[in-house]
């Protein structure tokens, strides 16, 4: 990501500005230290990882071998059909 001083930005600000509408983020940094990030005002916010977010609360079956199970019967056990 693009980090620009705080001089610069004012200096630039309008083409910085269409530059963040085109969803380029930047960050405006003074005496190398940043400071602010700029993005457009309807990028996605990032979202928390959700790996590991289940941890102990699904009961695995040790005895259940995936690699030896085809597609129908991998939708089955998310389905619940037989």
């Amino acid at each position: 990501m693009e980090v620009i001083n705080i001089h610069d930005a004012k200096t630039h600000l309008a083409k910085l500005v269409e530059k963040a509408a085109a969803g380029e983020s930047f960050v405006i940094a003074k005496a190398g230290k940043p400071l602010v990030k700029v993005t457009r005002v309807d990028a996605p916010e990032k979202t928390p990882s959700l790996l590991g977010c289940m941890r102990g609360e699904a009961i695995f079956d040790e005895n259940l071998d995936i690699k030896k199970l085809g597609a129908d019967e991998v939708v089955a056990l998310f389905e619940g059909s037989d």
